[in-house]
Parts: C-alpha cells; structure tokens; sequence
C-alpha cells in the first residue's frame, strides 16, 4: 500500500498575512502546483484523501478531490486535526493506521518532516542524502503490509 504525503502548496509567506493563518489561502503559484497535483497523482488508485484543515492544506488537495469524486463518487476530502500544524505524534499515529490502504495526505513543513524522522527510526526507512520537504512536493512512501511498516520512500520535488 502507499502513502502519498503531500506538502501543501505555496501560500505565501505568514508574516504577510493578516488574517487567522488557518484561512491563509494559495497564491497563484501554489493554485498552480496543485493543479499540477492533479496530473501527478490523478491515475493513481486512491482510497481516501486526507488533509489539514488549514485551508492552503484543502486548497492544494481540493482538485484533485473533485476529479477523483467524478471518478469515484464515494471518495470525498477528510479533513483530520492530526494533520495541522504542531501534531506531529498525532500525525504519525494517523499515518501507522494506514499502512494498508492507498492515501494522499496533505500537511505541513513541520509535519511531514515529523513523520518521516518516526519511520526513519521505528522502521528503517531510507530517506536518501538530505531530505527534502519543499511546499508542493510529495513523498511516496510504501508499506508492507503483513509487518506492518513502511518499506520505502522516494521524493518527487515541486512540479514547478
């Protein structure tokens, strides 16, 4: 099975943003990059996507909700406090509970890196040198199912 962990897409910088950080929405660019998510993972077979509820998190995954829901009325966003910002013991919980379904996961620079550095250490994943965790970019980590742990990871970078 496999997890893809998704950082959200670009959403401009905190400090430039007045309002609640949790309505802090894509710039143009990140609008793109989901965009491009779409085409990235559109033909994968999904199970269930899952995000933050910061709405640059829904926002980046929410294309490619809408064209998995044409394909696949029953799949719709879940939206999941244990992938907002600051929960990484959270996250890593949420992630261990699905090593045997396929799954996009859209969360944060804090976050994703948080999961990771857990299967490095419980599981022996390989990260390769210097790990990357750029917003738009995606980890697709693998798992073996009958052990019950994730096996693989391989990064794919911002598609812009």
């Amino acid at each position: 099975m496999t997890l893809y962990l998704v950082r959200h897409a670009q959403a401009g910088t905190r400090s430039h943003w007045d309002g609640d950080d949790l309505s802090r929405p894509l710039t143009t660019e990140g609008r793109h990059q989901a965009a491009d998510l779409v085409d990235m993972l559109g033909e994968v077979a999904l199970t269930q996507i899952l995000s933050s509820p910061f709405k640059r998190c829904i926002e980046t995954v929410a294309p490619l909700v809408a064209r998995r829901h044409g394909e696949r009325p029953g799949l719709q966003l879940q939206i999941h406090q244990s992938l907002a910002e600051g929960s990484p013991s959270e996250a890593i919980a949420l992630v261990r509970s699905l090593t045997d379904i396929d799954a996009v996961l859209c969360s944060h620079g804090d976050i994703i890196p948080g999961i990771l550095d857990a299967l490095v250490r419980a599981d022996g994943l390989e990260l390769g040198k210097d790990p990357k965790c750029q917003k738009g970019s995606i980890w697709v980590i693998d798992a073996d199912k009958a052990r019950a742990r994730f096996v693989t990871a391989v990064y794919v970078p911002p598609p812009r």
